[in-house]
């Protein structure tokens, strides 16, 4: 083993470390106050490691160290290339590079709030790392029902004609028709990050001097519209309480155990506030005492979080944290206490996050476990209710949409194993406009589509043949695709879902299959059938806009391609050169004041 040649070079300085396989793949990562006494341990007699260790190093091939100033420095690089390489032996986060976090653009003029997942030292705020896409979209409703911030991608100069709906609906002050001015949209910016701190009693307090002074100038409704926004605020807030006297800014963390994962609930509380609580799943977790697995959690989340509490209470208490809390005082510019609490109100809020955990792991696990169950069973109903010869794995959907026969379209969707393959979908524009007939345009479609299959030898999603065939309609939808089916010489499975009565026709058989609303099988049809119609009806309606916006301007005479390209490059779309001045429009590239008159006209 090359990595036991290595032994005798450790130095005894402190560093990272890490075991890498015969193939280069990096297995595991580790830090050490003693580089040569640290590794060397794994080289004991194999009775003597745990399990975890013991199948580690029977797959250790090669051995890399790199020497660092000190613990802290090392502890630093050992995040990095955790969260680099994933090692399988490690813990980790589950999924912990794509976090997404609210971002607050301070650094512009009219600043905008919105989701991302790169967090960067760039003189923005951040808020998070939420544990999914819907919390942090929880979190942004809230926000946009709470304060009028804008939430568009316009250029703000105070000069537009007219804001839109939202200003209607005091949901954003209309910085772009100077409704507002800059101070004042600051103000409603740093309500938006008191409130995310947690510091909602300050948010109502300005909100309540600022009603009470348009009452003093008599402006009643925007008196009227402030103490709306004060009786949300204090709706939203009051019903996140969770302590009347724990009175800090805290994070609580606590977790439940399942084989080789842990689910670990924190809960965030500002000022005795509950302002959120988010599951994460670590990974790697077999064989690692509950310490461990909290102080590994610890480091990746808050080496990913832009927010550090002065006080972290924890279920398990830390064998030796003064290295962890070296480097938190050290991200978050102040002191950082790790505390696991035995009595009060403490212990009573670390309870109540475990007893979480353990509730967040069952329904973990039941949808992990659940979901694979539901499907297998659903197949295998498919398959006997249809009489098929084997099991579905891929079933092909096909959908038509048009209006009267204008812009007709078709799509395909394709599920295999039970679930969604995108990639394999396709789209059909019809070719033959002379006709408003849904079967014809369907056998369109599948003609087209079976005759990419060339007998179906290759791979891909053209030479791949469909174990089922679902349309979406009836008996005559299905009539035409069994037609169709005859013509290629092709014994492929196929059954009709009609919307209406939600029957599904097979064929041999004038009544519908005898399925249950609440069968497993129908289910999975009635998923299938919806994806192939949300599909090409999106497909329709992009063909329709399209085809709508070319219309009107390839009607101005002087506007080809090129000229409509740039003007739809820098407008976005006809309504928008519709509402702008003559001289916008003349400023185009290419488009002189000739054609922006004829564009005004015209548009």
């Amino acid at each position: 083993m090359l990595a036991e040649e290595k032994l005798p070079a450790l130095p005894q300085a402190p560093g990272v470390y890490w075991f890498k396989n015969a193939h280069g793949e990096v297995l595991y990562v580790g830090k050490a106050a003693v580089l040569r006494n640290r590794v060397r341990s794994y080289f004991a007699p194999p009775h003597t490691l745990s399990s975890k260790v013991e199948q580690l190093m029977e797959r250790v091939e090669d051995l890399e160290f790199i020497v660092t100033d000190s613990e802290q420095e090392a502890l630093i690089l050992e995040y990095n290339l955790i969260k680099q390489h994933r090692p399988r032996f490690n813990v980790h986060l589950k999924d912990d590079k794509s976090y997404p976090y609210l971002k607050i653009e301070l650094q512009e003029k009219w600043p905008r709030i919105y989701v991302t997942r790169n967090w960067e030292q760039d003189g923005s705020r951040y808020f998070g790392p939420y544990a999914s896409a819907r919390s942090v979209r929880q979190t942004m409703a809230v926000l946009r029902k709470l304060f009028p911030f804008r939430t568009c991608n316009r250029n703000i100069t105070g000069t537009d004609k007219r804001a839109c709906l939202k200003y209607d609906i005091h949901r954003c002050i209309g910085p772009c028709v100077g409704a507002a001015a800059e101070s004042e949209y600051r103000r409603v910016i740093r309500q938006v990050i008191l409130f995310l701190e947690g510091r909602d009693q300050a948010v109502q307090r300005e909100l309540r001097r600022r009603m009470e002074e348009a009452s003093r100038v008599l402006d009643f409704e925007r008196a009227a519209v402030l103490r709306d926004q004060i009786a949300a605020v204090k709706g939203v807030t009051e019903s996140q309480k969770i302590s009347s006297t724990l009175r800090k800014d805290v994070d609580v963390v606590a977790m439940a155990e399942a084989r080789d994962m842990a689910y670990i609930q924190v809960f965030f509380i500002r000022g005795g506030r509950l302002i959120g609580r988010e599951p994460y799943v670590v990974e790697g977790a077999r064989d690692e005492t509950p310490p461990d697995i909290m102080a590994g959690f610890l480091q990746q989340f808050y080496g990913s979080s832009p927010n550090i509490p002065p006080l972290i209470l924890l279920q398990h208490p830390m064998t030796d944290s003064s290295l962890l809390v070296g480097w938190l005082k050290e991200r978050r510019g102040g002191a950082v206490r790790l505390h696991s609490p035995r009595r009060g109100e403490g212990k009573g809020l670390v309870d109540l996050a475990a007893q979480n955990a353990c509730q967040g792991l069952k329904q973990y696990r039941i949808t992990r476990i659940g979901a694979a169950d539901a499907i297998a069973e659903a197949l295998h109903q498919l398959q006997q209710s249809l009489g098929l010869g084997r099991l579905p794995q891929r079933i092909e959907a096909y959908d038509i949409s048009n209006i009267q026969g204008a812009w007709a379209v078709g799509g395909m969707v394709v599920f295999e194993h039970g679930r969604p393959k995108p990639t394999h979908y396709r789209r059909f524009r019809i070719r033959n406009r002379d006709t408003q007939d849904d079967y014809a345009m369907l056998r369109e479609v599948l003609h087209r589509r079976l005759g990419r299959g060339e007998g179906f030898n290759g791979v891909g999603p053209w030479h791949t043949l469909p174990d089922f065939m679902l349309l979406d309609g009836g008996k005559g939808q299905l009539s035409a695709a069994l037609e169709v089916l005859s013509l290629a010489g092709l014994n492929v499975p196929a059954a009709a879902l009609a919307k209406e009565e939600e029957q599904v026709f097979a064929p041999g058989s004038p009544h519908p299959l005898p399925l249950s609303p609440s069968s497993p099988a129908l289910l999975m049809l009635q998923r299938i059938r919806d994806e192939a119609h949300r599909y090409a009806l999106s497909y329709h309606i992009r063909t329709r806009q399209r085809s709508a916006t070319q219309s009107a301007l390839d009607a101005v005479p002087g506007i080809g391609p090129r000229r409509r390209k740039e003007l739809l490059r820098r407008f976005g779309s006809v309504r928008a050169i519709r509402e702008s001045t003559l001289e916008e429009i003349a400023s185009t590239p290419s488009i002189t004041t000739r054609l922006a008159h004829l564009l005004k006209q015209s548009v």
